[in-house]
């Protein structure tokens, strides 16, 4: 499958750290001060927790590590199956099966219980471990839609103030716009509306990722028949 547009695929990456946004509002404000796609943020939990921070959940830590862990080997095997963007577009639509189901999980079980918490921290940590392998793979250094370290540090480090290229700092600067407007809307959905209605908006945001990559499927596919076509009337 031919690639999306650099501005197309950076409009797709933009999309998915807004998805991450949400997600981890979502898990930390009403999973149990627990994040999804943030591993870093769990690792350092789980070193409180173990410490005797009596709010911060050791099983809830190590459960989401453990999912994002198994969402990202079932992405790195998918990523060496396919090329980059076919990996994407088939672990976005299991992702979007993912957040469906968590969607489901949030209406019925919901995460004031110790079962419905700690399955909906499994599906999401799964959806978000697919994603962050899939975008791995593609590597877009400034849009890797879940950790913004390393892009705060690259727009302060590589800006012309410090000597650097000074390059792609508006890219930057979105993704971290990106974060922080997923994360605004997931909190304010999760603290004053529903969290299904939170993970309602994620499973759209990713829906509409995925079309967006089977109408570049499409295009490619059709593109190759018309091709096959005027071959096969060339050597008629």
């Amino acid at each position: 499958m031919a690639p999306p547009k650099p501005r197309d695929l950076a409009a797709l990456l933009l999309t998915l750290t807004v998805v991450t946004g949400v997600v981890d509002a979502v898990s930390f404000l009403g999973l149990g001060r627990v994040f999804v796609a943030n591993m870093t943020g769990n690792v350092v939990f789980l070193g409180f927790a173990a410490a005797g921070e009596t709010t911060l959940s050791v099983l809830a830590s190590l459960t989401a590590v453990l999912a994002f862990l198994a969402g990202a080997l079932a992405g790195g095997r998918l990523a060496r199956r396919e090329d980059d963007h076919d990996a994407l577009r088939q672990a976005t639509a299991v992702q979007a099966a993912l957040i469906a189901v968590a969607v489901a999980l949030s209406a019925t079980l919901g995460g004031g219980t110790r079962l419905g918490a700690e399955l909906l921290i499994v599906v999401l940590g799964l959806a978000m471990g697919l994603q962050n392998a899939a975008v791995r793979r593609i590597g877009a250094p400034d849009l890797t839609t879940t950790v913004l370290t390393m892009t705060l540090t690259g727009f302060a480090a590589d800006s012309k103030a410090a000597g650097g290229p000074g390059s792609h700092p508006l890219r930057k600067v979105a993704a971290v716009g990106a974060m922080l407007a997923g994360a605004f809307a997931g909190g304010l959905l999760q603290l004053h509306v529903a969290m299904w209605a939170a993970l309602g908006v994620a499973l759209a945001l990713v829906l509409g990722v995925l079309a967006v990559l089977h109408h570049a499927q499409r295009k490619v596919a059709e593109g190759k028949t018309s091709s096959a076509e005027d071959v096969s009337g060339e050597q008629g």
